[in-house]
């Protein structure tokens, strides 16, 4: 896709969670084996301690992977867990394998409520984002539901912030080549793909980012 001036948000992320919905299960395998490779020995992952990741639902590409690697190395590692009231609210929560978990409203797995395994946000050190579209300035587009950008709203009131560093991540077939931006959507640092980084804010990422070595 070159230009999506013409199509409306709802447009576009139909359109593209349809493009990621299409892959094979091979093409899914073959992807999060590509995002493994380009983060697992990135500084930017290896240095950080506490990880917020996700479980792969709709077609968006798997970190599981990486996942049980910063267990295997360590780290902390989170998913997030919508509250029952209210509503909107999302926090995140410690994992590990083989806790039980249980399908939220949208049907995605989660861990069981635990507030004593809950961290503050601003107290991760990464974030890997999912997301329905993206660009190379740090746009994203998610699913519509606003949970990240309400969590993360609190980076807009102060001028200088260090955590947490926000990735998304994403298959290739996902980049646009610009998304429009709302007044409340939250400006990532940049996005991972299966093949490629797209680092937006390399200055507040640091030289190792923006080398990708």
């Amino acid at each position: 896709m070159t230009d999506t001036a013409p199509l409306t948000r709802p447009q576009l992320r139909r359109l593209l969670r349809n493009a990621r919905r299409a892959l094979t299960p091979a093409q899914q395998r073959d992807a999060a084996r590509g995002l493994y490779r380009q983060l697992a020995q990135h500084p930017l992952f290896r240095r950080a301690r506490h990880i917020a990741l996700y479980l792969p639902n709709d077609g968006e590409i798997d970190p599981q992977w990486l996942l049980r690697e910063a267990q295997r190395r360590g780290k902390r590692t989170y998913l997030p867990v919508l509250h029952a009231w209210p509503r909107t609210r999302m926090v995140f929560q410690r994992f590990e394998q083989g806790e039980r978990l249980r399908p939220n409203r949208f049907g995605i797995a989660e861990p069981v409520v635990n507030r004593k395994r809950q961290r503050a946000i601003w107290a991760l050190d990464l974030i890997l984002l999912p997301l329905v579209g993206f660009d190379e300035s740090g746009g994203r587009l998610g699913m519509g539901g606003g949970f990240y950008d309400r969590s993360l709203a609190y980076q807009s009131r102060r001028k200088t912030w260090k955590k947490p560093l926000l990735l998304g991540v994403a298959h290739e077939c996902q980049k646009v080549e610009r998304l429009k931006q709302a007044s409340w959507d939250v400006q990532l640092q940049g996005t991972v793909s299966d093949s490629a980084w797209y680092l937006a804010a390399a200055e507040q990422a640091g030289d190792p980012a923006q080398r990708g070595d």
